[in-house]
């Protein structure tokens, strides 16, 4: 083997490795290479030019197969890779199916030329910088001292508004993580279409219950409502959005608005509505994402990471008022569910969002990956399907083998990520 074709065939496979990865479905104990996997996709080009540089060096390899061993592996990964990016950033027909073939002319024309024409542009354009407040205590829970937190983004000077306002919810678990985790890309975004974006802090297991921070999301509402003029948005403007819990919270508050288990009595009163919702692989379903991960198995793992001294060392951090709530939140998800749905069935029927879908409910995107490991895109597909019987505007864009979370790795190149900005985008031009 002369150096070449050494160096070939440690590229293939690498550049295969991480294709296959990327293509992958994680189940089980392979999710532990989650993250890997979201930056394989996030990296497919570079995957489809490592293999083809791996073919390419291979040629000079001294030996007639290793040149077809290093042109197998590169263009095998170059080939997955480009599969996988085509895949991911294919059209679809679901806002002329929620909206009519005319949809696009229902956007104001003004709006209509800063939208992206391409659902993929290999690299991200930089943004205009948006004004930043940090920290904006926006609401103090009655009888405490406790502080709801929330960060506003506000369009560039040089952009428009287009007075519509998202409030964002951020993954957790329900128990883990803050605002400002992963989202300054995709906020940057959404500024630089004109939109106004609240980043709300809601607050985590085992400091409440999900009943707790649904009343936290309305919270938000309310507050934001209320200020809207201080902003410059339209009250009736403003669209919950969220991912994975945060999803999931975007559409229980956004599709159960008065609930009075999920309503505060502080807010019992406000205008709690919304104009629309946006779920990127949020539960709809608490049955079925029960069954989907096995939470059972889940929950045992979790109280064992949870106890173990070394562990809890390395993982979970010893600082009390650390705000992502790395030192409690692990057991706190470990407890999550009170018992599984044949035994607290009414527990799981109040926090699915499914179970609220009516007419009334306002237009949907859901974003889901086929490949999520987390949330089963069966059960989002069930809640598009039943949206649409209702008569609500509900699009369902799935990515194939797209993992969850695939939109906060490196989204400048992200192939998935993209192509969710190009459909959030759209939709949020319809309802501005």
């Amino acid at each position: 083997m002369n150096g070449l074709g050494g160096i070939a065939l440690v590229l293939g496979l690498v550049a295969l490795g991480s294709s296959v990865l990327a293509v992958t479905r994680l189940k089980g104990m392979a999710a532990f290479l989650l993250m890997p996997k979201i930056l394989a996709e996030s990296l497919a080009l570079w995957t489809v030019l490592l293999g083809l540089l791996a073919g390419v060096i291979g040629l000079f390899s001294a030996s007639p197969a290793l040149i077809v061993i290093n042109l197998l592996l590169g263009g095998t990964a170059a080939f997955l890779s480009m599969r996988f990016i085509l895949q991911v950033t294919a059209s679809h027909t679901e806002f002329e199916a929620a909206f009519g073939s005319n949809w696009r002319e229902q956007i104001v024309p003004e709006r209509r030329a800063r939208l992206p024409q391409k659902r993929w542009l290999i690299r991200l354009p930089q943004a205009p910088q948006p004004r930043w407040e940090q920290d904006v205590a926006f609401w103090t829970i009655p009888g405490t001292e406790r502080r709801l937190l929330c960060d506003l983004w506000h369009p560039p000077t040089t952009v428009p508004s287009s007075r519509l306002a998202v409030i964002y919810l951020h993954g957790s678990g329900w128990s883990l993580l803050d605002k400002d985790a992963g989202t300054r890309t995709f906020f940057q975004h959404l500024c630089a279409q004109g939109h106004f974006v609240m980043d709300v802090a809601y607050r985590l297991m085992p400091e409440t219950t999900i009943e707790g921070m649904a009343g936290d999301v309305k919270r938000a509402v309310a507050w934001l409502k209320t200020h809207a003029a201080d902003y410059e948005i339209d009250p009736e403007r403003i669209v919950l959005a969220g991912g994975s819990a945060g999803g999931h919270l975007a559409l229980l508050t956004g599709y159960a608005p008065y609930h009075p288990a999920l309503t505060p009595e502080d807010v019992a009163g406000a205008d709690l509505s919304v104009r629309a919702v946006i779920s990127y692989y949020g539960p709809g379903d608490m049955r079925a994402f029960y069954n989907y991960n096995d939470w059972k198995k889940i929950g045992d793992l979790l109280r064992q990471t949870s106890h173990n001294p070394f562990l809890q060392r390395l993982l979970l951090g010893s600082d009390p008022t650390d705000r992502k709530n790395f030192k409690d939140g692990f057991e706190a998800m470990a407890n999550l569910f009170p018992g599984a749905p044949d035994e607290v069935p009414e527990w799981f029927g109040l926090l699915s969002p499914v179970e609220y879908v009516q007419a009334s409910c306002p237009p949907t995107l859901l974003l889901q990956g086929s490949g999520d490991a987390g949330v089963p895109p069966a059960a989002t597909r069930s809640l598009a399907e039943k949206l649409r019987a209702a008569g609500v505007p509900a699009l369902y864009v799935e990515f194939p083998q797209a993992e969850h979370a695939f939109d906060l790795a490196l989204p400048q190149w992200s192939p998935a990520a993209q192509a969710s900005y190009y459909d959030v985008d759209h939709f949020l031009a319809l309802m501005a």
